[in-house]
């Protein structure tokens, strides 16, 4: 009578994630923040490393799988969307991980990535915006801001940048995050939110290019500003900034408003709370999208915007395929390949 085989279970560290190739970005990068907090975070998720993949394009963060003790493929530029998403429908089993940077998902990648968004395949995409190409040595990017001067913008960019989570809301995606290099604590819960999500998390990542475009994200991070300029959403709390926690933002209509929580005017409870499950206010939300430096911004939202249970691609295709399996009969792959429209030549 033949036992039950028991996998045994091996209990796995952050450096069991730690590949034995050399890091190649620049000294300063913020890859790195990145990489070390994603490495942190795969022996929480229970999964062996040979069921987790990491799949990127081109560009700076698309070296990602190098340096993941994981399976993985450096893809082709913009496309990375396309093979995720395959291997996704093949293998629904595995953890699937797209890495891609503003440039490889938002430019030359940006048809594939909406059509993955709104299939919903269950698989996480760390999307790294630092508002510049890196790999190509500093010309502008889809995020780049107006009048960003670089090396194919020598006069200034003219034109206007994307907002990515903006975007993603319009593909309807099903969890959309943001998070920042310089916050690291706060990225790993992230990470582990998007993991856990079912179906097609993205998180937007600031990463700051110390070599091409250096303190982009300076009013973020810069600790004698980045309280009056960050929002640090938590479902179920108010809204509330600043570096005495005495800002707050309510609703006038469907218009933010930022008041004083000091003036006796207004209380907490007054003011927006933040509902993780609302389409209208996440995308009001992903509009809080001002240059820190304008007297009058709304301060930048960090954390979850929005997530919703909605069916996944590849579960369905299953369904679909069991369905027709049931009705038609095992497929004969030799008869397909002949087809049904056939001669002799004699």
């Amino acid at each position: 009578m033949a036992q039950d085989i028991k996998k045994e279970v091996v209990k796995l560290t952050a450096k069991d994630f730690v590949s034995d190739q050399d890091i190649r970005w620049c000294p300063g990068c913020g890859d790195y923040s990145i990489l070390k907090q994603v490495q942190s975070v795969m022996p929480e998720l229970g999964i062996a490393k040979e069921d987790i993949v990491f799949i990127s394009g081109i560009g700076c963060s698309s070296r990602f799988p190098y340096y993941m003790n994981t399976f993985g493929m450096h893809s082709i530029h913009g496309r990375a969307s396309v093979i995720a998403s395959g291997l996704k429908a093949a293998r629904p089993d595995l953890s699937v991980w797209l890495v891609t940077g503003d440039g490889d998902s938002l430019s030359i990648g940006g048809n594939h990535l909406i059509h993955l968004l709104r299939r919903n395949f269950d698989l996480n995409i760390l999307l790294f915006n630092n508002q510049i190409y890196g790999l190509t040595k500093g010309q502008y990017s889809p995020t780049s801001e107006v009048g960003k001067k670089t090396k194919s913008t020598p006069l200034g960019s003219i034109d206007h940048p994307f907002n990515p989570l903006a975007l993603c809301m319009g593909a309807e995606s099903t969890f959309i995050a943001r998070a920042l290099d310089r916050e690291p604590k706060h990225m790993r819960e992230i990470l582990l939110r998007a993991e856990q999500h079912k179906g097609t998390s993205l998180v937007e990542i600031y990463q700051n290019c110390n070599i091409f475009n250096d303190g982009a994200f300076t009013g973020f991070t810069d600790k004698h500003v980045k309280k009056d300029n960050s929002l640090y959403l938590v479902h179920g709390k108010p809204l509330i900034f600043g570096a005495k926690e005495d800002q707050g933002i309510l609703l006038d209509g469907f218009e933010p408003k930022i008041v004083d929580l000091n003036s006796g005017e207004y209380s907490l409870d007054d003011l927006w709370i933040h509902d993780e499950k609302c389409r209208n206010k996440a995308n009001i939300l992903t509009r809080f999208f001002d240059d820190p430096t304008n007297e009058n911004a709304l301060p930048r939202p960090f954390g979850i915007f929005y997530q919703e249970d909605r069916y996944r691609y590849e579960e369905a295709l299953a369904e679909q395929l069991e369905v027709h399996k049931t009705q038609k009969g095992k497929p004969n792959l030799d008869k397909l390949l002949a087809g049904a429209n056939s001669w002799e030549v004699e």
